[in-house]
């Protein structure tokens, strides 16, 4: 299977400079999307300042990679866009899937008008980037998602066709770190004065040792000791990607996973919001943590994509509960349904609401469920009536799967799950269940 996907754009992306304002034009593409409007969005911005110094800082993240070589580092990677519901939210990821980060533009924060609500990618261009750049304090800007169908073409009416690798790890990477956030918990409240203190206590170059946050008298700082309430970070060099923000912001927020596998730290700027997660260490990408395996296991039936497809709208707060209700599912399979429906790419999680929220990633449903493999090698096992259930009296199962010149041994009980695979025992669980832990739970449903 290929390692990156191909996709075009027909315009690029550009901010054009004029007398009164200044119009940024960001060129879309979607696999999925079906509507008319080639446009999302058009309006002016009301803080475009720092709205271009988050773009820029997200651009640098979606460039970045703390694992992967100087050469791999050089392939290009465009933000996900998604507008609707009075909102607009960029997200994207590091090259090597460890660092996602979300810029959310709150309904203060424009003055404009949602032509078409959904997702899709932009085009995130150097040219555009140092335009960016160049914003001041004062400047006019005016937005708009996708290219317009009158008066606004590529200059010169010119179409230019930009291909751009995509590796399937990054799609992988989103459809995972919307449910590592939503079992994040807010731990700290920090101020900007804070925050400065904070950051001034980074450790110089890249660290391969665990460091932890912690609070002393009122201030907070990274420390390589841990103490009560500290929160464990793997790879805190990367937050370096923050800096040039914390002299911008209001406040910021840190939610730490339950079992720390991932830290998200949301910054707040007037009616923007950017939230950066990291994962438990700087060498694994959220996209191989496995945490959306066993959400993928029993099938969503195709009607309850459809209903979603047809009453939903991007950035709409998504109630599993009413859902369910809605269409005859148990209440009992709610928080798997959520999960279920954020490894198809169809929901993301918003922390402060501490709710899902509906869009789907312009890619094809299939393509995004093709990219687990531990999932596919589960299927295969039962497709070759390799995997045998010993014992099941509805607490405990045991089972045995053929391997390779072995028979391995899975036994779930209750909310645990083991195996005697040498997967199961160098990750014990952390990184999501192995082939054979999926295909008995699949077999047993």
């Amino acid at each position: 299977m290929s390692e990156v996907l191909t996709y075009s754009y027909r315009y690029s992306s550009e901010l054009r400079k004029g007398a009164k304002e200044d119009e940024l034009f960001m060129s879309q593409y979607s696999e999925v999307q079906k509507g008319n409007q080639s446009c999302f969005f058009w309006g002016k911005l009301t803080e475009p300042y720092t709205l271009s110094r988050c773009l820029i800082t997200l651009n640098n993240i979606v460039q970045s990679s703390f694992n992967l070589s100087p050469f791999e580092r050089s392939l290009m990677k465009d933000p996900i866009v998604t507008a609707g519901n009075d909102t607009i939210r960029f997200e994207g990821f590091s090259h090597c899937a460890g660092v996602y980060a979300r810029v959310d533009v709150l309904p203060g924060g424009h003055d404009g008008e949602f032509l078409e609500n959904g997702t899709t990618n932009v085009d995130f261009n150097q040219p555009m980037i140092n335009a960016l750049s160049g914003l001041r304090k004062a400047d006019n800007v005016v937005l708009s998602v996708g290219q317009k169908s009158v008066g606004l073409h590529q200059k010169g009416g010119s179409v230019v066709e930009r291909k751009v690798p995509l590796p399937v790890k990054w799609i992988k990477g989103l459809t995972t770190v919307q449910i590592y956030m939503a079992q994040a918990e807010q731990a700290y409240v920090l101020s900007k004065m804070q925050c400065l203190h904070l950051f001034r206590t980074l450790p110089k170059g890249t660290v391969k040792t665990d460091y932890y946050l912690v609070e002393r008298g009122g201030k907070f700082l990274f420390s390589p000791v841990k103490s009560n309430s500290a929160i464990l970070i793997g790879g805190v060099h990367r937050l370096r990607l923050l800096e040039p923000l914390i002299p911008l912001l209001d406040q910021m927020k840190v939610y730490p996973h339950k079992e720390m596998q991932s830290t998200t730290w949301q910054l707040y700027f007037g009616n923007l919001v950017f939230s950066f997660s990291i994962s438990r260490d700087h060498w694994r990408g959220f996209s191989g943590e496995g945490a959306a395996l066993e959400s993928l296991i029993e099938d969503v039936p195709e009607d309850f994509i459809e209903a979603m497809e047809k009453f939903s709208y991007a950035n709409q707060s998504f109630n599993a509960t009413l859902f369910s209700v809605d269409h005859g599912i148990d209440l009992n399979k709610v928080d798997n349904l959520t999960s279920r429906l954020s490894a198809m790419g169809l929901l993301g999680f918003d922390l402060d609401g501490n709710e899902f929220f509906y869009r789907r990633l312009p890619y094809k449903l299939n393509r995004i469920l093709s990219l687990n493999p531990r999932l596919k090698e589960a299927i295969k096992l039962l497709e070759n009536n390799k995997v045998e259930i010993v014992s099941n009296d509805g607490s405990r199962v045991e089972a045995k799967v053929v391997g390779t010149g072995v028979h391995h041994v899975v036994i779930i009980e209750e909310a645990s799950a083991r195996c005697t695979c040498t997967w199961y025992a160098q990750n014990q669980g952390e990184r999501g269940p192995c082939k054979h832990i999926l295909a008995v739970k699949k077999k047993t449903l």
